[in-house]
């Protein structure tokens, strides 16, 4: 743990903000203006089961409030898998094996304070939104690239949540009759353009026993390796068409580029820009830019969700019984 922000900061009301991921949990302490002044992290305990993660994320809030000046005023708790803001619930995680698993009320009961659950890839779109690469934007299309490849839209200002289902882009067909995809269908965009489909696809064509990491495919990328480019075009490819069609649903103004992938910088972000130009015809244009926040969104995010549960309603309780 260690000290971000002292002196009056440290005085302001505060919120405790977890996000949780696969491998690890981070939680902050965040005060009103979305500056952390504490930080914690801790390993997400996967072979335990469901019930050890919830003890784990308790673990993490009370290790937040045992450093707090004053008791935080509420909690966001960002999760990933299929999530429903509006109830509380956690509905699915393949990674950490819940189902319907009602988090903010056991969150609420167990430490005793308010609490706002999301989901990880649309806390890390509203923290964008509110205070990276997307504020100011009335609509965004936030495109985390990563071993998977998600998505979160805000329209008109407002989240798009849909019960917890929206946003999955990841599984827009783009190579129909393609690699079949975990979810089931063939060609879906996370077999052609995540983090672990290139590193597939570049070791298949190019005879490796095995497959490598995307940063190693990028590194071949730079130096010219045939194989490598026509991966790398492919993917960017199945981006640009994916992200057209989101354009022609919700045109959002500015498309935030996130996760590993976006680390390859220009080297992604000029060719989808002019892919994504070539597919235009009369509809807008939208920036597409790199995300700002890093791996700070999710619980930035996270504490966006708890400020406004606490602005809402000052006596917030959703998520306690």
């Amino acid at each position: 743990m260690r000290q971000h922000e002292n002196g009056a900061a440290a005085t302001r009301q505060q919120v405790a903000a977890v996000d949780v991921g696969g491998t690890s949990i981070k939680g902050a302490l965040v005060d009103a203006e979305l500056r952390v002044v504490e930080e914690v992290r801790r390993t997400t305990p996967r072979d335990g089961g469901p019930a050890e993660v919830v003890d784990a994320i308790a673990a993490v809030i009370g290790d937040l409030i045992a450093v707090a000046p004053s008791r935080p005023a509420a909690v966001g708790v960002a999760v990933p898998g299929i999530v429903d803001e509006e109830t509380g619930m956690a509905r699915y995680s393949a990674n950490l094996g819940w189902r319907d698993l009602p988090l903010a009320a056991i969150l609420a009961d167990r430490i005793g304070l308010p609490v706002a659950l999301g989901h990880d890839v649309r806390a890390g779109a509203l923290a964008e939104h509110r205070m990276g690469a997307g504020r100011g934007a009335t609509g965004i299309l936030f495109l985390p690239l990563g071993f998977g490849v998600a998505g979160a839209i805000v329209a008109d200002g407002r989240m798009i949540r849909s019960g917890g289902h929206a946003g999955e882009i990841g599984h827009l067909v783009v190579e129909p009759g393609g690699e079949r995809c975990g979810c089931g269908q063939l060609g879906c965009l996370e077999t052609v353009a995540s983090a672990a489909s290139i590193g597939r696809r570049y070791a298949a064509r190019a005879g490796l026993p095995a497959p490598i990491g995307a940063q190693e495919v990028v590194d071949r990328v730079r130096r010219a390796d045939a194989v490598a480019v026509a991966v790398w075009t492919e993917a960017i490819d199945a981006l640009a068409g994916a992200i057209t069609t989101v354009i022609a649903v919700v045109a959002p103004s500015v498309v935030v580029v996130g996760g590993g992938l976006s680390l390859a910088g220009d080297l992604l972000l000029e060719p989808l820009r002019v892919a994504v130009e070539k597919r235009r015809t009369f509809l807008p244009l939208p920036r597409i830019v790199p995300a700002e926040l890093g791996d700070r969104a999710g619980t930035l995010g996270a504490a966006v969700l708890a400020l406004d549960l606490v602005a809402s309603s000052p006596s917030a309780t959703i998520g306690a019984r």
